[in-house]
Order: structure tokens, then sequence, then C-alpha cells
């Protein structure tokens, strides 16, 4: 039981809970059943008052460490931050609007990458704005084409 708010009493073993009394036996798996879902809005999921954000993102982290599926995280909070920063997907014109809306989305990307992950993430950004995908690329998932190509399954 929770009093509302995310860092009060073992907020890892309330968030799992709420995992698994939605049938889910990982947070990846709860997760994954909602790929584009913005952070804030799977933990709003999870417990409108009492799960953060942030406390799913160091749970998935967390899931992906012990699994040695770092990358795979790092594609999954992409496409979470992109569906939330560039919903209508890559713009077809790059007026000031959507250069705002695409840095945004990169550079919360890199802020949310581990350590080991940033320079790979810095360098995938980069590949983005020299060479852009068609207009309205929007990543449905971790394993998108796409992604997959600037970021590989090799763990670091």
């Amino acid at each position: 039981m929770s009093d509302g708010h995310p860092w009060q009493s073992n907020w890892v073993v309330r968030l799992y809970e709420r995992v698994r009394n939605r049938g889910y036996d990982s947070l990846t798996a709860f997760a994954d059943a909602r790929p584009t879902m913005p952070l804030h809005l799977l933990a709003k999921e999870l417990g409108k008052d009492d799960i953060a954000g942030i406390q799913v993102l160091r749970g998935l982290l967390s899931e992906a460490e012990r699994r040695k599926q770092v990358t795979r995280f790092v594609r999954d909070i992409f496409v979470r931050l992109w569906s939330q920063s560039v919903p209508d997907g890559w713009p077809a014109v790059m007026d000031d609007d959507n250069r705002f809306n695409v840095a945004e989305a990169l550079g919360r990307w890199s802020a949310y990458a581990p350590e080991t992950h940033e320079e790979r993430v810095r360098k995938a950004g980069d590949a983005l704005f020299a060479t852009p995908p068609p207009p309205g690329w929007r990543p449905l998932g971790p394993d998108d084409e796409l992604l997959l190509t600037l970021l590989p399954d090799e763990e670091v």
C-alpha cells in the first residue's frame, strides 16, 4: 500500500506488484504491450499518484541489464520519447517548431541513455539529421528497421 507519493515506502515492490496485478511477469512485458506509450503514461497506468516515470525507466533499465538487452532498452526509450515529442513522425518540413520537437526527443533520449550508450545515441541522432528518414517515419517499437540499423543489438 502507498500513501500517494512515488518515493515513499518500497517503490520497487509497489511497482512490481502493480505489474503482476495486471497479468505481466515483468515490467518489460508490461511496457512491450504498450510500445509507443511515454514513460509518464506507463507510470500513470500503474499508479496514478504513486508511480513516477523515472521509476519505470529505472525498472526497465534494470531488467534490460539483467537480460543483457540494454541496446534494445535504448531503442525502446527512443520510441517512447519520439511518440511523445514528435507524434506525427519525422517532419516533412524542418521549420523551427519541428526542429525543436526533434531536438527535444533526441536530447531527452541522450539524457536517458545509460552512460555505456551515450556515444552511440549521439551518433544515431547525428545520423538521423544527416540522412533524414522519410516524412512521417515513426517507429512503433524497439525493433523498428531504421532503429536497428542505427543501434544494432550489440552489448557494450
